[in-house]
């Protein structure tokens, strides 16, 4: 049990990483086929355990929100969905849903395209605000960029208050046309749209001429879509750019016609797509299937199997991550996979090396999604030329004699090991911690270098002469880290718990931990037993935190961070047990005194669960002005409402208004 615990503990930050680089910062560092294959792996321990550790991906939508975007809040949730890699796997979500309620139903079958997901809100037939997907809750604010794209209609015919989810897509042909002129070519579409629109300057989005593909309504103010082919079709009416394919089928098993026809076609694109999108054709039965805690049931996305060469492994290069672990980078003889140039690949750890029998010189096969770094999945041939791959004894990066657990190597030299100190302070300083601007990893490095900066009060030190000095650093951008780090002086105190780089405390068991024990000081204290009574946090992770806070040179850290003025401000909100709390709750109509970006900010403090349709499971609807067939709805079914006025009078309970 405790093995599986420890691997699960693996998995979820290997996942965790993964998914970040892939979502946030549109740097991908491991293949969609073996992040699939752990994440399958972490899905089957939490139900063989019964266990889901806090800060576990599986319970996770999406990724953050960057911070150099204005963040709100989506008027309705967007949910990522869930996936399959054959027919069999759709035949079992079929089956899963039949299960729960019988239904007869046709399906739609559409493209899944390999670009960055948006949301856009219309009001009154005009374009009101742009939103990336985020983490499905908050997103960015790209209004600006968005309204250069120039398939995205600024204007709609309809009137009503809606909101259109769609995909942001560079074309192939815009992007070779792009690259042919540039000094500095981009490396492929998704990247370059991602990158594009999250640039801060919308010239340059315009630049690269994307294009917006809608297929989905996210909201609806007074109109209720009944099936996936009347939200096309008003697409379409509305003018948005859908995609050519569009079927409805009578059953799972015509699906497979499908699969085998565009997984063939998908080539002669001119976009990327990565597979295809599955849906219960019938709103109604998705609405009464209702949602996993991060899937709708009525939806699934199934992917086509990752592309596949063979190239030569030249070396291997060991990093060293910020809690000591050595990770294996596989150097490969270059070689054109998917549209780009495959120099490098990442292996798990040691025993991945030896399970896959790999050598120095062997030829292996890699496989490659369309846009992201590959896998080496096995040998394809050796020779006598091929070396064995050495387990290192010492650490690259400050040559002290490593450790190893049972999967991974690594270094204990915790103080002194320059990866680490980088690697722990870029940490602190990054957007879910400290958020420090301007505190990348160079400059960290840079610090670390020039100054000896080495742990977290350090960064508290540092004066405008010292860090104008440096080379790069003009006024602004020096004026610029010092501001960000005044300003983290009073951080959420979730945010320094995360920060602290606490082995297994991620951004939830953070919230978590502040909420429950409300101070650095009674966690510091907190006991095995005090965790363990704490919900949602695992035995392995309780260990965890007691022995990070019986460290001495961690201790020492904290201290001297409140000595230099850190005031860690506890504002959650999670504790409030009010009327509210775990109840299913929907906004209709135009309210006086909020926005429904506000409003929904505010049921959330009080413990609800916002949601964007009225159902059975539907506990309250707040009612504004002028509501439509969500009121009516909430009146058939006999689901409690309450006007403006008694919201208000619910906020002033807990000192909220």
């Amino acid at each position: 049990m405790q093995d599986k615990i420890e691997r699960m503990k693996e998995l979820s930050k290997i996942v965790s990483e993964a998914s970040i680089a892939y979502y946030v910062n549109d740097n991908p560092i491991m293949s969609d086929k073996q992040w699939d294959k752990l994440y399958s792996e972490l899905v089957l321990l939490e139900k063989e355990t019964g266990v889901v550790l806090p800060d576990s991906p599986t319970q996770k939508i999406g990724g953050d929100a960057l911070d150099k975007f204005v963040k709100a809040s989506h008027v309705s949730k967007l949910y990522s969905l869930d996936k399959a890699q054959s027919f069999e796997e759709i035949l079992d979500w079929q089956s899963r849903n039949q299960n729960i309620m019988n239904f007869d139903t046709t399906y739609s079958v559409e493209y899944k395209f390999d670009g960055l997901p948006i949301a856009v809100e219309y009001d009154n037939g005009v374009i009101v605000r742009a939103l990336t997907r985020g983490n499905g809750e908050v997103g960015e604010d790209v209004t600006l960029q968005a309204k250069t794209i120039r398939s995205l209609p600024l204007s709609l015919a309809y009137k009503g208050h809606i909101v259109v989810q769609g995909e942001v897509i560079m074309k192939l042909s815009e992007l070779a046309k792009f690259n042919n002129d540039a000094e500095e070519k981009l490396k492929n579409a998704r990247n370059a749209a991602a990158g594009a629109l999250r640039n801060l300057d919308p010239k340059i989005t315009a630049s690269r001429n994307l294009d917006f593909f809608a297929y989905n309504i996210n909201y609806s103010e007074t109109d209720y879509f009944e099936s996936q082919q009347q939200i096309h079709d008003f697409l379409v009416e509305q003018k948005f750019l859908v995609a050519k394919f569009f079927e409805i089928v009578s059953s799972v098993e015509q699906i497979k016609k499908f699969i085998d026809k565009i997984d063939v076609e998908r080539h002669k694109l001119d976009f990327l797509i990565d597979g295809l999108v599955i849906k219960i054709n019938s709103k109604k039965v998705q609405e009464e299937l209702g949602f996993t805690a991060k899937f709708p049931r009525g939806m699934l996305a199934y992917k086509f199997d990752a592309e596949e060469t063979d190239t030569k492994l030249l070396g291997i290069t060991w990093q060293v991550g910020r809690t000591g672990k050595l990770t294996p980078v596989a150097e490969l003889e270059p070689v054109e996979l998917c549209g780009v140039t495959v120099k490098r690949a990442t292996l798990n750890n040691f025993n991945d090396i030896l399970r896959k029998k790999v050598k120095i010189g062997d030829q292996v096969f890699i496989r490659r999604s369309n846009e992201v770094i590959p896998e080496i999945l096995s040998v394809a041939r050796t020779s006598s030329d091929s070396k064995e791959i050495e387990k290192p004894e010492f650490c690259p990066s400050c040559h002290t004699r490593l450790i190893e657990t049972v999967a991974n190597l690594y270094c204990p030299n915790h103080i002194g090991c320059k990866k680490q100190i980088v690697g722990r302070l870029t940490h602190f300083a990054g957007r879910q911690a400290m958020n420090i601007e301007g505190l990348s990893i160079k400059t960290v490095e840079l610090l670390h270098e020039k100054f000896g900066t080495s742990v977290f009060a350090d960064l508290y030190k540092l004066t405008f002469d010292e860090l104008f000095e440096l080379e790069g650093f003009k006024e602004k951008k020096t004026q610029n880290i010092l501001d960000g780090i005044a300003a983290s002086k009073k951080p959420e105190l979730s945010n320094l718990i995360y920060a602290l780089g606490i082995d297994g405390v991620g951004q939830k068991m953070a919230r978590t931990l502040a909420a429950q024990f409300g101070s650095i000081e009674k966690l510091s204290e907190a006991t095995i037993a005090d965790l363990d009574a704490v919900p949602d946090i695992a035995e392995i992770s309780a260990t965890d935190i007691v022995e990070y806070f019986a460290d001495e040179f961690n201790r020492k850290q904290i201290e001297d961070l409140f000595k230099i003025g850190v005031e860690p401000i506890n504002s959650s909100n999670s504790s409030i047990e009010s009327e509210l709390l775990g109840k299913k709750v929907v906004l209709t109509g135009g309210l006086d005194n909020f926005s429904r970006i506000e409003a929904t900010s505010l049921l959330e403090k009080l413990g609800a669960v916002c949601t964007s349709s009225v159902s059975k499971s539907t506990d309250l609807v707040v009612v504004g002005k002028d509501a439509g067939s969500k009121l009516d709805k909430a009146m058939a079914l006999g689901v409690k409402t309450i006007n403006e006025a008694e919201f208000v009078e619910i906020l002033k309970k807990y000192s909220l208004r």
